[in-house]
């Protein structure tokens, strides 16, 4: 029997918009689709320069954030959008033939800036300058609703910008969205924050930014490298390698002195005490994907390393994938997370892990003995991870013949020095105030070190013992 097919016709696959408008912008917080604009002016100065020129090469852009209870602003001078890069810019996705992305990017799906835009208003107007390219682009909501208007109207810019570069403002914001801006301090803290710390590099790169008035102080991890001719001296480990058009380099160490137990109680509010800086960063491309992540992401509770405590609260891990090409880098579609499933970097977290133990070897070592081991930290000079670029040569690196291959340098740290056979240590905690009675008690000094007050205490049961 022949069966009747006329019924049947094409199904429609045409994308619903209102999938890209809300649905999209579901799994992004609104900071980080603030960092996705912030992420295009980046890409911006990344088409005008030579990234590898100097220790400054973004010097001299800058970016202007400014957020109000009914709109959203972001002005930079860094090179604007060339007509010829538009239908990137502007279309919803990457077309297969599109040229390959920015060296330097991590944008991949050619989703940010229209996900940040539908993230927070209605409307949108893009303003920008690039050459002889002076163009505006609006987005209003009857573009928003209507199924069947793809194209965005385009139209010439009525003034030439002083600097080529990119305003977007966005008016009209979503409920959520102005109820956030409208607590204007608080979230503009949390938010500079952010910006402080997931674009410390570049910022420390000469690239400015501020948000609402306020220029945002990068706060950039740095370890201490001691660089004199010991061979037991405090030095981060090393691993550098490349693989299928990817580099990467991790060093982990020493961020600051080993903190005592008195330290710990008295100023752990204080920064240098603060838990806030330990743990991994990583970066791609020079953003900051994690920060001072202490989880097993990082390799923390698992493959024989203890969960995170602050015993090593002055442990800090770097470590830097880059690529032209953004695809072959380890992070999520929000560029503000690594991507688990990835190999490269499940082979890059095993060197990670095996940096860490070294210096968790080191803590429990000296534990009781921080004293000690802080005049050995202060030794080393403090360095940026640019700057441990520059001196990691001065150190005799080994190949790695395990997957993902490269070479590393393993440090040999001090150990302390053995006590005879016929002595202990003796190591004991009490309350703050009971110690500074006491101090004052033996020495009438409440601020007197702890460890002679104990000594003292001891020496003087001893005395009595022995009559």
């Amino acid at each position: 029997m022949i069966r009747n097919t006329s019924k049947y016709e094409p199904v429609n696959a045409t994308p619903v918009k209102s999938f890209f408008v809300s649905m999209l912008t579901r799994d992004i917080s609104l900071e980080d689709a603030m960092l996705d604009l912030l992420d295009n002016c980046v890409d911006g100065i990344l088409r005008k320069i030579n990234k590898a020129a100097g220790e400054k090469p973004y010097k001299g852009f800058r970016a202007e954030i400014e957020f109000k209870k009914d709109s959203f602003t972001i002005h930079d001078n860094c090179g604007g959008i060339p007509w010829s890069l538009h239908e990137y810019a502007f279309r919803m996705g990457r077309a297969n033939n599109r040229s390959d992305n920015v060296p330097g990017s991590v944008g991949i799906y050619g989703i940010g800036m229209k996900r940040a835009i539908f993230k927070m208003g209605k409307h949108c107007l893009i303003s920008t300058q690039s050459g002889a390219d002076n163009y505006e682009v609006e987005i209003d909501e009857n573009w928003l609703t209507d199924e069947n208007q793809w194209q965005i109207p385009v139209k010439p810019c009525k003034k030439t910008m002083k600097q080529d570069g990119t305003t977007v403002y966005i008016s009209h914001l979503l409920d959520g969205v102005a109820d956030q801006f409208s607590d204007r301090d608080s979230f503009s803290s949390a938010f500079i924050k952010k910006v402080e710390t997931h674009y410390a590099f570049i910022i420390h790169k000469g690239f400015e930014v501020t948000v609402n008035g306020f220029k945002v102080i990068p706060k950039p991890i740095e370890l201490h490298f001691d660089d004199s001719k010991n061979k037991k001296a405090i030095r981060p480990f090393i691993f550098r390698t490349e693989v299928e058009g990817v580099k990467v380099f991790l060093a982990v160490g020493f961020s600051r002195p080993l903190p005592t137990k008195e330290d710990v109680a008295v100023a752990l509010e204080e920064t240098r005490y603060s838990s806030d800086y330990a743990g991994w960063t990583v970066l791609c491309n020079d953003r900051a994907v994690l920060y001072c992540d202490k989880s097993e992401l990082t390799g923390w509770g698992i493959s024989g390393v203890p969960q995170y405590h602050t015993q090593f609260i002055a442990i800090s891990g770097i470590v830097e994938f880059e690529s032209s090409d953004a695809s072959k880098l380890p992070t999520t579609t929000t560029k503000r997370g690594i991507d688990a499933s990835s190999k490269l970097y499940a082979q890059v977290k095993d060197k990670m892990i095996e940096g860490m133990k070294i210096f968790i070897s080191y803590t429990n070592a000296w534990k009781t003995r921080e004293k000690d081991s802080k005049a050995q930290i202060k030794l080393a000079k403090t360095i940026s991870i640019t700057q441990l670029k520059r001196e990691h040569p001065t150190v005799a690196f080994s190949r790695v013949t395990k997957m993902p291959g490269g070479e590393q340098y393993k440090p040999s740290l001090p150990q302390p020095p053995k006590t005879d056979d016929d002595t202990k240590r003796i190591s004991f905690t009490k309350k703050i105030g009971e110690i500074k009675l006491v101090a004052e008690y033996l020495f009438e000094d409440v601020d007197e070190n702890p460890n002679k007050v104990g000594e003292a205490c001891f020496d003087e049961l001893l005395e009595e013992a022995r009559k």
